[in-house]
């Protein structure tokens, strides 16, 4: 008769590969550390292959275990979802969701909505880490990350939720001074300040509603990798800047800055909510992202 397989060591397996050590395994696991390396010694036996090679300072995957380290991982990911998916059924979301988001749209959009999500799910918590840099969101083990860009294709799960627009914008002083640009030849006679986290930072592009497209090389006295930095050499009227409107929207409305060229529009992104391919997720990450969804959807 067909054994089935031994699914408690193989998480227990996967567990010591992601920590690099009995101990800690054990310590994460609330088991001991004798129960942890019987499970692995009887992996090993059914097996028939060593997983480890072990001396008193160092624990090193084999060829066997390396190879079947990403199953087992996978099969414990997937044990936990279904786990906490059946929870779900009756109890609320719980535990730590890590969410990733571009630092001024996280100050300006994300911040302000979460203590909406916290009230309504207490038991859940969520660690907001806020960069412009591209997150690996698999590597560095992100359960979702909010991303405004043109998403090539990828094997991560992106929903779009909304178009983002950019302006080309200036002070009203820094205009009235150095003249109103309305086409990129007219940029190389201007100070322009630049965002680090373009896909190409050196080259800044527009369209027309007729389809051309024009690009130019930007150069002035300020490049960033925050759209916010640029904000204050903005207002001191010492260049122009590409901006998203979530960055200088207000300040447009207020008449601190204009936009120009505006004929010419940046080439279109969108914010998207991106997450590691694969499923069921846990509840409490399922929560968050559709919060997320409904919440920033709503915000355009």
């Amino acid at each position: 008769m067909a054994r089935l397989p031994d699914l408690e060591a193989l998480a227990i397996f996967a567990r010591v590969v992601e920590l690099r050590g009995f101990s800690a395994a054990a310590a994460d696991l609330a088991l001991s550390k004798a129960t942890v390396s019987k499970a692995v010694t009887r992996l090993e036996a059914r097996l028939g292959a060593r997983l480890f090679n072990r001396t008193s300072r160092r624990l090193a995957l084999t060829d066997a275990g390396a190879r079947l380290a990403e199953r087992a991982r996978r099969i414990l990911a997937e044990g936990e979802a279904a786990e906490d998916e059946a929870l779900s059924q009756s109890l609320a979301p719980r535990g730590l969701v890590r969410l990733a988001a571009p630092m001024s749209f996280g100050l300006a959009e994300v911040a302000p909505i979460l203590p909406d999500f916290l009230a309504a799910y207490p038991e859940v918590s969520v660690d907001l880490h806020l960069s412009d840099e591209v997150i690996d969101i698999v590597g560095m083990g992100f359960d979702m990350v909010l991303r405004i860009a043109a998403l090539p294709d990828s094997s991560l799960v992106a929903r779009r939720l909304r178009p983002v627009v950019r302006h080309l914008v200036a002070a009203p002083a820094y205009l009235a001074a150095r003249g109103r640009p309305t086409h990129s030849a007219h940029l190389s006679e201007h100070a322009c300040l630049g965002y680090a986290y373009l896909p190409s930072p050196e080259t800044w592009r527009f369209l027309n509603p007729a389809g051309e497209e024009v690009s130019v090389r930007p150069a002035g006295p300020l490049r960033a990798n925050n759209a916010d930095a640029l904000t204050p050499a903005l207002l001191a009227g010492l260049g122009l800047a590409v901006q998203p409107d979530f960055a200088v929207g207000r300040l447009i409305a207020e008449g601190r800055l204009e936009a120009v060229m505006t004929g010419w529009s940046a080439p279109p992104v969108a914010l998207h909510l991106v997450q590691p391919p694969g499923g069921p997720r846990p509840a409490r990450v399922e929560a968050l992202a559709d919060f997320l969804a409904r919440a920033l959807s709503r915000r355009a």
